[in-house]
C-alpha cells in the first residue's frame, strides 16, 4: 500500500512538472513568435455580400497605402512607428473608400494587442496567441474577418495573392525566430506538429481565461 501511495505521488509531480514545463515552453516559444510580427485585422460590418466586398476594398486600400510609404521599413518597431504617425491617413483612406463606394459606415481604427487564432498563410501558420496590429473596424464590426500580416511584408507584393508570404518575407521572419521556433511554423512533421498543439492549447486556455 505504502509503495502505491509512493507511486502515485511520484505520478502526480511528474505530471505537475510535466504540465508546466510545457507551459513554460508554449508562453515562450509563442510570446517570441508574437513579438516577431505585426498583424492587420479587418472585421466586415456584416456578412452579406456587398459588406464582405466592401471589407476586401478597404483591405486594398489600406495596404496600397502602407506599400508606399514602407518601403524603407526593415524592422517591426518601425512598422508600428510609421503606423502610429500616419493612423489619420489610413483612417481618411478606409473613409474615403467606404464612402465612395456608396456606404456611410463609420470605421473605428486602433492599434494595439489582440488575440488571434492559429491562421496559415501559404505554408507558414502562425499559432494563436496575442499579436501586436492594426484592427480596423468597419461599422458595427459584426461580420467575418479578413487577417494579414503587416511584418514581415505579407501581401504587398500582390495584394490579391491571397496572403502568402514571398521569399523575402519567409527570409525576414526566418532571421527574426530561433530555427526551432522557424521550423515549428514552416514545417509539417510529427514532432513539430505536436509541439506546435502544444502552444495552440495553452494560449486556447488563455484566451479563454482572458474573456470570462
Amino acid at each position: 500500500m505504502k509503495i502505491f501511495k509512493r507511486f502515485l505521488i511520484l505520478l502526480t509531480l511528474f505530471i505537475c512538472y510535466t504540465f508546466i514545463s510545457a507551459f513554460s515552453y508554449a508562453s515562450q516559444v509563442s510570446q517570441h513568435i508574437s513579438d516577431s510580427v505585426f498583424r492587420l485585422h479587418i472585421i466586415a460590418n456584416s456578412d452579406t455580400e456587398e459588406d464582405q466586398n466592401l471589407k476586401l476594398l478597404v483591405r486594398d486600400s489600406v495596404l496600397e497605402y502602407m506599400k508606399q510609404i514602407s518601403k524603407d521599413v526593415s524592422s517591426k518597431e518601425e512598422v508600428i512607428e510609421l503606423m502610429n504617425n500616419n493612423l489619420d491617413s489610413f483612417q481618411k483612406i478606409a473613409q474615403e473608400t467606404i464612402k465612395n463606394n456608396g456606404y456611410d459606415y463609420e470605421v473605428n481604427m486602433k492599434i494595439g494587442k489582440f488575440n488571434f487564432p492559429t491562421k496559415e498563410y501559404g505554408d507558414i501558420a502562425l499559432p494563436a496567441g496575442m499579436y501586436d496590429a492594426l484592427r480596423i473596424e468597419i461599422g458595427e464590426a459584426k461580420g467575418h474577418n479578413w487577417w494579414c500580416v503587416m511584418f514581415p511584408t505579407l501581401c504587398f507584393v500582390d495584394i490579391g495573392s491571397g496572403g502568402e508570404l514571398n521569399e523575402e518575407s519567409k527570409g525576414i521572419l526566418e532571421s527574426s525566430l530561433t530555427e526551432e521556433e522557424y521550423e515549428l511554423v514552416s514545417e509539417d512533421n510529427l514532432n513539430v506538429n505536436f509541439k506546435f498543439k502544444i502552444i495552440e492549447f495553452f494560449e486556447d486556455i488563455k484566451v479563454s481565461l482572458a474573456n470570462r
